[in-house]
């Protein structure tokens, strides 16, 4: 039985909450959020132990592992409070806004031999996990270009303030929407050599973006970003991507992956040449308990497995998550727009910095990028810390 503790209870608080608390192997032992009411009605009809303060549950709930659902911008120091601890930590996307912060959790956390998982929950997809097997097959040969995309009916009017609508507290589409696509690319593709040029755009919010474009530089590829948080032909969040390769083309989102193979590469078991589709329904294994999508249940699952087991690389770690916050950071600098502000596109391509390899389903990637070519030598973390530094002042 593994003690787990959970801070946080907006929406992905709530829906954490009650994905654990049916997992056979799990004891939740406490709940901390700053809602009194909300904690009152919890315990009265759960039992479950509720505290307003933090480092008091740490200390009298003593949980070998910890879900922190709060604010981006609240998470640094709570992760490092639990990472000291030897507490274990599920933490929710982005990890933390600045990646000089990140690496520093990240070095505490290998220090600690803690498990370590981040939010990315479409890493547990099944169609795009079949993309990342596909790509490591070889299926479509040296991937040329991409074009990621996300977009969902989030904010279609001017809206009251909360952390969302603000980018200093983790808010904006960059943040909480662009993420998720910039997290496959990272898994799929490896480190960039940088952004060539960006665009953050306020359609209603006055705080932060709503809308995201950006070219990002690979060796020997392209990939394009296209975001928009405030489309009102979405029902809810759609997020997809597609890869042109010399032998082939993938386009997957959670429904389905579309794949056109040439024939003049190799030809996955299953597959054919010409057009071929594999649904998601097909390549998603059930998980042990469905609320709103098998991924929040099957990432949850797997960090509660690798906690059992100790098993410190994973599929989602923070050393993974770090390459994503580092690939926003340079996003937003080749942006150069303050808090709230937009700019025109710099012209000028901003490199990402580097702070080791991540491992990733277990394994650590070589220095060579997905393409064969050596990965890019980026500059240092001061770099883009202090360019979000000018941002910020600026504001």
């Amino acid at each position: 039985m593994t003690r787990i503790a959970l801070v946080g209870l907006g929406k992905m608080g709530l829906s954490h909450l009650s994905l654990l608390r049916p997992l056979p192997d799990v004891e939740l032992v406490g709940v901390c959020d700053s809602a009194g009411y909300v904690l009152d009605v919890l315990e009265k009809y759960t039992g479950i132990p509720t505290f307003t303060d933090y480092a008091d549950m740490l200390r009298r709930a003593a949980p070998e592992a910890v879900v922190i659902a709060t604010p981006t911008h609240l998470h640094g120091p709570m992760v490092r409070a639990a990472v000291e601890r030897g507490i274990h930590v599920f933490c929710e996307k982005p990890l933390v806004l600045d990646p000089v912060e990140g690496a520093e959790l990240t070095r505490l956390a290998e220090a600690r031999g803690v498990v370590t998982q981040v939010g990315y929950h479409n890493r547990y997809v099944g169609t795009f996990c079949e993309v990342r097997r596909l790509l490591d097959l070889g299926a479509i040969g040296r991937v040329r270009s991409v074009l990621a995309e996300a977009y969902g009916p989030v904010v279609l009017r001017p809206a009251g303030r909360s952390w969302r609508s603000r980018r200093g507290s983790g808010g904006g589409s960059l943040y909480d929407y662009a993420a998720h696509p910039l997290d496959l690319l990272t898994w799929y593709l490896g480190e960039p050599l940088g952004v060539r040029g960006a665009r953050l755009t306020s359609i209603h919010s006055s705080e932060t973006d709503d809308a995201v474009a950006a070219t990002i530089a690979y060796p020997g590829a392209t990939a394009v970003l296209n975001v928009d948080w405030s489309d009102g032909s979405q029902r809810k969040m759609s997020t997809r991507l597609t890869l042109w390769g010399e032998k082939g083309r993938i386009f997957a989102d959670r429904q389905e992956v579309q794949v056109h193979l040439s024939g003049n590469g190799p030809v996955p078991e299953g597959y054919e040449p010409g057009w071929n589709v594999r649904f998601g329904t097909d390549l998603t294994p059930a998980p042990a308990f469905y609320v709103r999508g098998e991924e929040y249940s099957a990432q949850l699952e797997d960090f509660v497995r690798r906690v059992a087991s100790h098993e410190v690389a994973g599929r989602s770690t923070f050393a993974t998550a770090l390459s994503t916050d580092r690939l926003i950071a340079a996003i937003r600098v080749a942006d150069g727009a303050p808090d709230g502000a937009e700019t025109t596109t710099t012209s000028s391509q901003v490199s990402l910095p580097a702070v080791g390899s991540p491992a990733v389903n277990g394994r650590t990637p070589s220095s060579r990028h997905r393409n064969g070519q050596p990965a890019p030598l980026a500059v240092m973390l001061r770099s883009v810390a202090g360019s979000l530094a000018g941002l910020r002042r600026s504001a």
